[in-house]
């Protein structure tokens, strides 16, 4: 099959969308496929370009897979009207280039959601290409921006954002997304039920796993077999909720057994450096290469993933999957019945948002019980294997672009 990508993230982009869209172009292409990405130059999640790839200019990559980069505004801090340019800029941008590859005659032109504006060219190529078209929605983009206030929720603009998403989600063979609630959500969208499907991010359990050794970052940073390290790793932006890791750390300041490593990058990193400036029980850390994620996942003995209330059900956290695979028990701030709190059970603890007093009672409760921790690794490695193996999981969606694709 020739595969047509488009979206605003893509390797070498270590964390989040760009991850799974570079993982999965690369599954793609060594099973055969041509495969093409149509993206912009890496930034994410330090809302920075790389210094080794420009802002303002195309660029073209050529190899197993061939990959147009589109000039890209980014802002130094986002805001709603930041951010909608930013978003804008790289559908513009764009445009010319995804319209470029009808000489190619793909036979199927995959959107990834964000950037929502990006699925309208995707349509619009897929239709002069005479191509099937697919959707994959990693965040509702539009509900988070309701949520986090980007948008008006009433009036004349919301009920305009609403249609336009709804007419284009309508539009296209199939629209995926990585939960079952967010498969729901998807229906209750408009999308037609036999669209509607479940492509679950994965991880690559060989590269992922629980060692038999010391982590050697956790050797190098002093952290010995005494200590019980929690550990928040990836982006630090608004819809992380990271207010309450300061808060934890301060907490737990005076127990000489528990440390934290906050590990990332994003808007809101300077803030968190500075609330938690002459702290000794916390280690800041930069975002880490992928060659040193698995030793950096087995540095904890637990994984935080706090969240915003008003984020819970409109976005999958990414990290969540390398998390399970490590073998680790997850702290989660997740109302009961959402899907992240559904992912977790069994594997770790899920705590309403807000609820500081029960955070810090169920980190008190897994620094006082060794066994409790490894039970609930154990099955956490086990769901990790059993249901988000990267093979598993895109030899499935293989199939179903050779079924769409065979019935054009």
């Amino acid at each position: 099959m020739r595969i047509l990508l488009h979206g605003i993230n893509y390797s070498p982009e270590l964390t989040g969308i760009g991850k799974y869209t570079g993982e999965m172009a690369e599954w793609l292409a060594a099973r055969g496929h041509e495969v093409r990405v149509v993206t912009a130059p890496p930034y994410y999640p330090a809302w920075r370009i790389r210094a080794d790839y420009p802002a303002w200019k195309y660029r073209v990559e050529d190899g197993p897979i061939k990959v147009y980069r589109c000039p890209l505004y980014v802002p130094e801090q986002p805001s709603a009207l930041s951010r909608l340019t930013h978003l804008l800029s790289f559908t513009m941008f764009s445009l010319p280039v995804m319209i470029g590859q009808l000489t190619w005659r793909p036979d199927v032109a995959i959107a990834i959601e964000p950037a929502f504006f990006c699925t309208m060219s995707t349509l619009l190529t897929a239709h002069l290409a005479g191509a099937a078209c697919w959707l994959h929605v990693q965040d509702f983009e539009i509900d988070a921006a309701f949520e986090m206030g980007f948008l008006p929720e009433t009036g004349g603009v919301a009920r305009a954002a609403r249609g336009l998403e709804r007419f284009i989600m309508r539009k296209f063979a199939r629209v995926s997304t990585v939960s079952p609630r967010m498969v729901t959500q998807l229906e209750q969208k408009g999308v037609d039920r036999g669209k509607a499907l479940l492509f679950p991010n994965w991880v690559d359990i060989s590269v992922v796993h629980p060692l038999e050794r010391t982590s050697s970052l956790r050797t190098r940073l002093g952290l010995g077999a005494g200590k019980v390290v929690f550990l928040y790793s990836g982006n630090m932006g608004m819809k992380q909720g990271l207010e309450l890791l300061p808060v934890l750390a301060q907490w737990f300041a005076p127990d000489p057994r528990v440390h934290f490593i906050f590990c990332g990058d994003g808007a809101l990193r300077p803030q968190l450096e500075h609330a938690v400036a002459g702290l000794s029980n916390v280690t800041m850390l930069p975002l880490q290469p992928f060659s040193s994620l698995n030793d950096l996942l087995n540095a904890a003995d637990v994984h935080l993933l706090p969240q915003r209330a008003d984020a819970a059900d409109l976005v999958m956290p990414s990290k969540l999957t390398g998390m399970l695979a490590s073998g680790r028990p997850v702290i989660a701030t997740a109302a009961e019945g959402t899907q992240v709190a559904t992912a977790i059970e069994g594997c770790g603890i899920s705590i309403e948002p807000g609820d500081i007093v029960g955070v810090i009672q169920a980190v008190s409760t897994l620094v006082g019980s060794a066994s409790l921790r490894r039970e609930l690794g154990v099955n956490a490695r086990i769901h990790a294997v059993e249901h988000l193996g990267k093979d598993r999981v895109l030899e499935r969606f293989e199939q179903q672009l050779r079924d769409l694709t065979g019935r054009r």
